[in-house]
């Protein structure tokens, strides 16, 4: 038996509840929202599915229902509206977690938290703060949608299935993130060389651009449709798939660094080992220079805007 909630029923919660039950991995789920109607007509919708899927329960609950829940996702706070960025949300955000995480503390003291709310890596720093947990228990949906969308984009242009592009963006899921194509690669094969002999227009000038566009698809999937919820709901499911299966995958997802880079006290989005009790180990992969420096200035960033919604409580 394998139970799960998620806390907010708007749409990046009941697509994730719906991924989730593809995926066969929980035999309940739990949706948890303010609006107790919202989480109720959700549970049913998704239950009528069960004819089609795996047995498992999905049901509205409150918080006293979380006892027992190994994995425990939020995806619950202000949504971003068109041209307003992640950062923009952080205070709004942050006042709803601080009281979303004294009431899951008080009813579990022993799952796994999974944050998917934006600004979603200072939301895990806040996350981790409030609950008090050991840092590899509180993580962030982090840049793997991010790094998906690249690896979309780039076997776009390359003509070759994405999945066989290896290549990472860190930092944060915001305007500050960066790419990491010193290391990246198609199946082995470094990815200058690769494009260097293998197509046209795949220079380091259009590698960048695929990256804007990678980093600024939320922008315009907002404008065109007011939210984002499918690629972000495959992402919370392929974080949770790692965690339930314990098999230690890496994911950009967001964790405390424990000094990786010299960075600390933040949580931020970085390469890490995930299995079943969370985050096993953060990698200190190899960068570039203007690399690192990206990075830090990231970090830098990040920890001031921390710092600001710190000294507002």
């Amino acid at each position: 038996m394998h139970r799960c909630a998620i806390i907010g029923c708007g749409n990046v919660g009941a697509t994730t509840a719906y991924a989730l039950l593809h995926a066969h991995l929980f035999s309940e789920i739990l949706l948890l929202d303010i609006d107790r109607a919202r989480a109720t007509g959700e549970s049913e919708d998704l239950g009528h599915a069960m004819p089609f899927l795996s047995p498992a329960t999905v049901r509205a609950a409150d918080y006293p229902e979380l006892a027992g829940c190994e994995l425990i996702i939020i995806t619950a706070g202000a949504a971003q509206r068109p041209e307003e960025t992640r950062m923009d949300l952080l205070r709004k955000n942050a006042t709803v977690f601080r009281d979303i995480v004294k009431n899951i503390c008080r009813y579990n003291r022993d799952a796994i938290l999974l944050v998917v709310t934006n600004p979603v890596d200072i939301l895990t720093e806040l996350t981790r703060r409030f609950s008090g947990f050991p840092p590899h228990r509180v993580l962030g949906s982090g840049t793997v949608l991010d790094t998906a969308r690249l690896k979309y984009l780039i076997g776009g242009q390359l003509g070759i299935d994405p999945r066989q592009v290896h290549a990472f963006i860190i930092g944060e899921h915001g305007d500050m993130e960066l790419p990491v194509f010193s290391s990246a690669n198609v199946s082995g094969i470094d990815l200058s060389h690769f494009c260097a002999h293998g197509c046209r227009n795949c220079t380091p000038s259009d590698l960048d651009a695929l990256f804007v566009e990678a980093r600024d698809a939320a922008y315009r999937i907002i404008r065109a449709k007011g939210a984002t919820y499918y690629a972000v709901a495959e992402a919370v499911c392929r974080i949770a798939t790692a965690i339930l299966r314990d098999e230690q995958t890496i994911l950009p997802v967001s964790v405390a660094g424990g000094g990786a880079y010299g960075i600390t006290d933040i949580c931020m989005s970085l390469p890490a080992v995930i299995g079943k009790n969370g985050v096993t180990r953060v990698l200190e992969m190899p960068l570039a220079e203007g690399e690192q420096e990206a990075l830090l200035r990231c970090a830098a960033h990040m920890q001031r805007a921390l710092g600001e919604v710190l000294a507002c409580k």
